[in-house]
């Protein structure tokens, strides 16, 4: 028996728009690194704005190509599968952007070089996202139960997603009593990626510029900017076993909406940094609301075998508990403690 999950409309067969989207990637990433960023330069606040509104806008009006394209056999459901993942990725990766400044700031990297760090950075991850969601993919349709019953219904479990779930649902529990003064207290000079460099080059102690390597002595060395790229390239890995598990919820038939999704929050990542680096305060009750979102997809996860929780509800909740955390982080700031 063939317990592998299918959809009739699966996007992975649409071969138009996944060409679509690669056009549209590479062009989007020449245009950032060739032309608008070709010199390092500090980013402004408006320019920050301007190219998180182009980000948020692609990943929209991608999100109404698929709802074109899949409409006569499941159009708001391939929708709001993308719009669901997308805005989870996109919130669980605003987490991230408190640790990168905690590592910019770390290491002394200079302003003019953050964009450059983040870019690189973004590369590494659309290859690790790949890598991660299609064999999660594939793991999942290998990993079903034998059919059996369970509470008065005929039921096939899938071990992953169940072990995923119950995962999710203690990295929220895990989220929501974390204690900030951990990631500030953390010596970035000993994450696994650091020590690579160092172990793989010598590495000069000043910055060259933008370059990864110099030269000193007759020396070829790595420069300070590679080891940050390798923390940033580690620190979203690590941040990546949150949320790939979690898009796995809304859409474990199609590898190709939880890829979409995930690059066009992690494109929009860098100018997001920028954007709200200066603001990141304001966001200080958005990890309750992450939390209750993890545990919520945990929850979603366990019990799909006996009861299905549409993705256009998935979204509505998702967007939801969002909004409030955002709310009543600007209502009711948590101050921070003297030091």
């Amino acid at each position: 028996m063939d317990n592998s999950i299918s959809h009739p409309d699966n996007l992975i067969d649409h071969p138009g728009i996944i060409i679509g989207f690669t056009i549209v990637v590479i062009f989007m990433l020449l245009l950032d690194l060739g032309i608008f960023n070709k010199k390092n330069h500090i980013i402004s606040n408006q320019e920050a704005a301007i190219w998180s509104i182009v980000w948020i806008g692609l990943s929209m009006i991608f999100s109404v190509f698929i709802y074109i394209v899949t409409a006569e056999a499941s159009g708001l459901e391939k929708f709001s599968q993308y719009q669901a993942a997308y805005w989870i990725e996109k919130a669980l990766s605003v987490d991230n952007l408190f640790v990168f400044i905690l590592v910019f700031g770390y290491f002394n990297v200079p302003r003019e070089l953050h964009h450059k760090v983040l870019f690189w950075g973004i590369i590494g991850a659309l290859l690790m996202r790949a890598i991660f969601i299609f064999a999660g993919v594939g793991l999942i349709n290998l990993t079903f139960l034998p059919e059996m019953n369970l509470f008065g219904q005929d039921v096939k479990i899938n071990a992953v997603l169940t072990i995923f779930g119950f995962f999710l649902i203690y990295a929220g529990i895990k989220s929501w009593f974390a204690d900030d003064k951990d990631d500030h207290e953390k010596d970035f000079s000993k994450s696994p990626g650091a020590q690579l460099i160092h172990k793989l080059f010598k590495v000069s102690k000043e910055y060259n510029g933008g370059k990864f390597f110099t030269i000193e002595n007759g020396v070829k060395m790595a420069t300070p900017l590679l080891v940050v790229v390798a923390v940033i390239e580690f620190t979203d890995l690590i941040f990546a076993v949150d949320s790939i598990p979690a898009i796995f919820a809304i859409a474990p038939d199609d590898p190709f909406i939880l890829y979409t999704s995930n690059i066009f929050a992690i494109l929009g990542l860098r100018s997001l940094y920028f954007l709200l680096a200066n603001f990141i305060h304001m966001f200080s009750r958005l990890k309750f609301g992450l939390a209750i979102i993890l545990s919520f997809i945990g929850f979603k996860m366990i019990i799909a075998p006996f009861y299905h929780i549409s993705s256009p509800l998935s979204l509505s909740v998702v967007g939801s508990i969002l909004i409030l955390s955002v709310a009543a982080s600007i209502l009711f700031p948590i101050k921070e403690s003297a030091k």
